[in-house]
Formats: structure tokens, sequence, C-alpha cells
């Protein structure tokens, strides 16, 4: 959802000192929230020239290919699609929030493997990754606090039928080593990622392994508990956003998904 904020402020930022709105301004808006871009192309559908001057536009079209939203992080493909857009362009230009009506897109993200796997080496990514507190469970039943830094992570893509009865999969192997005593634990995790509804996806069928020894189920599931609170999308309208999952598919290449999102306007969201 960062990246689609990064996507949102470039179209909040499409709006011309003049007031006029073109498909280059619009592509230079976007391009000045990433970090680089190797491909972009803007589509503006305007609306007659008064309603242009009040910040009205009646559809946007992006299709992006290799976009940076930071520094060695790559996204393969973008294509978003708005519905109308109407903006306040005097609370643009004081900076506040300039919606005056939902806006809504539908978008879809590929991302490749080999993308992802670099992006985890990323200078952003790993210093994200240092330092992590993580509860894990004894086998006495206690809960004990420890800290690791998450050393090498590597994610595979494996085949997935998600209109079949096998989820796509996806094996994450990353060293965690313990900050206190320095040992080192070599995870490798194998799941599923099931979409349960519009709003909500799961991991399922989790299995794990700590320097090549099974873990418990019992000792997994808090865990996976945790991440799939994390993976509801209904999570998002808090910030008035509403998310529905169209499509997610998964081969050992790439991940690709698509989404419908709608964002509500100041008036709606009560701000």
């Amino acid at each position: 959802m960062e990246f689609f904020t990064v996507l949102l402020s470039g179209l909040l930022g499409i709006l011309a000192p003049a007031g006029l709105i073109i498909d280059s301004v619009a592509e230079n808006a976007i391009r000045d929230q990433l970090e680089d871009v190797e491909q972009l192309e803007v589509r503006v559908d305007n609306a007659p020239s008064y309603q242009i001057l009040q910040g009205k536009v009646q559809r946007v079209r992006i299709a992006g290919r290799g976009l940076f939203p930071i520094e060695g992080v790559r996204i393969d493909t973008v294509e978003l699609e708005t519905d109308a857009i109407a903006l306040d362009p005097n609370r643009l230009q004081e900076g506040q929030s300039a919606l005056e009506q939902p806006l809504q897109a539908g978008i879809r993200l590929v991302l490749k493997s080999a993308d992802l796997n670099q992006a985890l080496q990323s200078p952003e990514i790993t210093e994200q990754l240092r330092d992590l507190s993580l509860n894990l469970v004894s086998r006495s039943g206690a809960e004990q606090l420890q800290r690791y830094d998450f050393i090498d992570p590597q994610i595979e893509f494996l085949e997935g039928h998600p209109t079949g009865n096998v989820s796509p999969r996806l094996r994450i192997q990353v060293i965690l080593r313990e900050q206190e005593t320095q040992e080192d634990l070599q995870i490798i995790a194998e799941l599923g990622l099931k979409a349960i509804s519009a709003q909500q996806i799961q991991i399922v069928q989790p299995t794990i392994s700590a320097n090549g020894e099974p873990v418990p189920q019992a000792l997994i599931q808090p865990l996976i508990d945790g991440i799939n609170q994390q993976l509801n999308l209904g999570s998002l309208e808090t910030f008035g956003i509403t998310a529905r999952l169209l499509q997610l598919e998964i081969n050992p290449d790439a991940l690709s998904l698509a989404a419908f999102i709608r964002v509500e306007s100041a008036q709606n969201s009560g701000n």
C-alpha cells in the first residue's frame, strides 16, 4: 500500500499551477515521486476546459515497467486505471487532502522473483530486517522475547494453481542470528497463500525447519496467526482506503495481483 500512496501522490500532483492537466505533466509528477523509472506512460482523459480548471479529470491510465519506489526496490509492472477524479485546487496548493469525491481505481502489479531477492539485499530493506524482536515459545510453553538479525533472506516462488486445489506457494530461506549469543538458525519455510475472501489473504499449510529440524506446528501457529492478521485488507479502512483483491497468481518467475482500490474523500473520511 505504500507504493499505491506514491502513485496517489503523483495523481494528486497532476494539476499544473495554471490549472491545465496534460499527459506530460501527469507523467512528470509521478516520476518525481519515484526513485527511478525505466518506462512510464500516462494517459489523461481530459474533461471540458472549465472542469479542468476546477480540478476534474475523467480518467487516468498509467502503465509502467521497472518502477523503483526506493533505491534497489524494483516493481516489474504497474497498470492502473482510475474512474473520474475531482480535486479541490485550493486545498491541493495548500498541501491538504484535495479529493472532493472518492478516488476509485483498478491496479495490477507484477513482482519478479529476481527483483524481490535483489530488494531484500538492498540497504533500505537490510536495515529494516536488523534488530527485530520475535516472541518465541519454548518447549516448556513459556514465551521468550529474543532479538535477531536477519541474514541473507531469499524467496523462491513455486508453481501454484489458485483456481484449483493447490494454493500458490513460497519458499523462504533466512539465517536468524541471535544477538546475545551470536548463534545462527538456518530457517527454511514453505507456505501457501490463499485468498479466502476479497479482503483476506491467509498463509496455509506452512512448514518450517530450523537447522534441518522440523518446527512443531504448535510453535509456529502463533506467528502465522499474527501474519494473517496483517494480511487482512479490511484494516486499511481505518485510513479511508477500501481494497478488494481480484486476482493472485504465483509462478516460478513472478507474483502478480490485481485489486480494486477506493480512497475516500476528505469529506467522507471526516478529515
